[in-house]
């Protein structure tokens, strides 16, 4: 997995366990699900109660970018296994909600 870091700051935990990835035990996505045809993104952001949330919020905490689905063959029909050394992780600063 590629990881940049977008700014300075605490950044969220997060644990990668095969292609799963689990940001602070309570939001987990298994990314080789999200593989399509075409780049996917997803976004993660925070609410206001510091609730994650897998779409549009109020504060960005991380981006995850899954490239296009690669194949093996120009028929399209024999997919390259996934790989999370293709996935990048966008990690944003932490942003302290009073």
């Amino acid at each position: 997995m590629n990881i940049i870091h977008k700014n300075e700051g605490q950044k969220i935990a997060f644990n990668v366990e095969g292609t799963r990835i689990f940001f602070r035990d309570e939001l987990m996505l298994d990314l080789s699900k999200y593989e399509r045809d075409y780049d996917v993104e997803i976004d993660i952001c925070q609410d206001d109660d510091q609730i994650l949330i897998a779409g549009l919020s109020k504060y960005y905490v991380a981006n995850i970018i899954i490239p296009a689905r690669q194949y093996q063959d120009p028929e399209k029909t024999v997919p390259v296994p996934f790989s999370m050394d293709n996935v990048t992780l966008v990690l944003w600063a932490l942003v302290e909600v009073e």
